[in-house]
């Protein structure tokens, strides 16, 4: 394959950098007319959180099928401008209560008027999701398949992407990323890493591994239109409750719940498992993030930074590419 030396690198982006900053919120859109949109129904009705067995089965199957993805960070690691300090989970790797860059679902237990929910959580995968729409690195691909995806050898770190996701998702591990090959203490943080609806499977017409391993068939998997139509008809078979077909604009993944999802963030909140710190995500009612300007702003802090790299992104993701032709 072929390299690209930093100065190379440097030069190229200095170039680009010139044309302007367009591109910084780009987002990679691929071609998969043969792909239709897909999304999750979870159903809370079903779900007993594995009891028993020491991990949940989709936890432990998740993490199985991602091992090899999981960040492998170089150490010491390095503070990086301007903060003084930096997130490392690398120790904490066994972590399934949260989370982390190494556990991409997990699931939570809590009592809401009397009666006991178990919630798998992981990343949403939002219609019009913002964390892609406001990423400053374009590291970001929304699939035709409705997965949002992160590219770890563009990914810089920043977590713009997690401060504009209204469950706080995608969790950051520094000493890794080309921050590392770049300015390792004068910008990023490392990746960000987060559920991908496991998109090489979806695309090859599989289902998440999360979907296939539930003893109790508590997801289901399928074209977006019929879990739609699923989510619906199952919550008023219930007289229950439905998550996540408007909220943040709409998304891929939909909870069924036989309490209100008001309740359940709130019973969150009183027992800590929310606390208002990345990684334990709540149930808040949102309206879509889009819409709110602070985050647009929030996003363009890093635009002096992304205008020095973000544009050199295109060219180094190209050669990577043609080296591999």
């Amino acid at each position: 394959m072929k390299t690209i030396s930093r100065r190379q690198f440097l030069k190229r982006t200095a170039l680009a950098s010139m044309v302007g900053v367009a591109t910084l919120t780009g987002v990679n859109e691929t071609a998969q007319a043969a792909v239709e949109p897909m999304a999750t129904v979870i159903d809370l009705t079903k779900c007993d959180g594995c009891k028993g067995e020491p991990v949940p089965s989709c936890v432990l199957e998740c993490k199985n099928k991602n091992q090899s993805r999981y960040p492998q960070p170089k150490k010491p690691i390095l503070d990086y401008w301007p903060r003084k300090g930096y997130e490392d989970w690398s120790d904490k790797q066994q972590l399934t209560n949260r989370l982390t860059p190494y556990n991409w679902l997990y699931v939570q237990k809590v009592t809401v008027n009397g009666k006991t929910v178990y919630i798998p959580r992981r990343c949403m995968h939002c219609e019009n999701p913002p964390c892609a729409k406001l990423c400053p690195f374009s590291a970001f691909t929304v699939y035709k398949d409705s997965s949002v995806t992160i590219d770890p050898d563009v990914c810089f770190g920043g977590a713009k992407c997690r401060d504009v996701c209204p469950w706080g998702i995608p969790a950051r591990q520094a000493g890794v990323g080309v921050y590392m090959k770049l300015a390792p203490t004068y910008g990023g943080g490392g990746v960000m890493y987060k559920c991908d609806m496991c998109h090489d499977l979806v695309e090859n017409g599989q289902q998440p591994v999360c979907v296939n391993v539930c003893p109790r068939q508590a997801m289901t998997f399928g074209l977006k239109a019929a879990m739609k139509r699923l989510a619906n008809e199952r919550t008023q078979s219930v007289n229950g409750y439905l998550y996540g077909l408007t909220e943040n604009g709409g998304t891929a993944t939909y909870y069924i719940s036989p309490v209100p999802f008001a309740d359940i963030h709130s019973a969150l909140q009183a027992t800590g498992e929310v606390d208002g710190k990345p990684g334990r995500a709540g149930m808040p009612p949102v309206a879509s993030k889009m819409d709110e300007f602070r985050n647009l702003s929030a996003a363009m802090l890093v635009a002096p930074i992304a205008g020095m790299f973000a544009a050199g992104w295109s060219a180094w993701r190209t050669m990577k590419k043609e080296g591999k032709e």
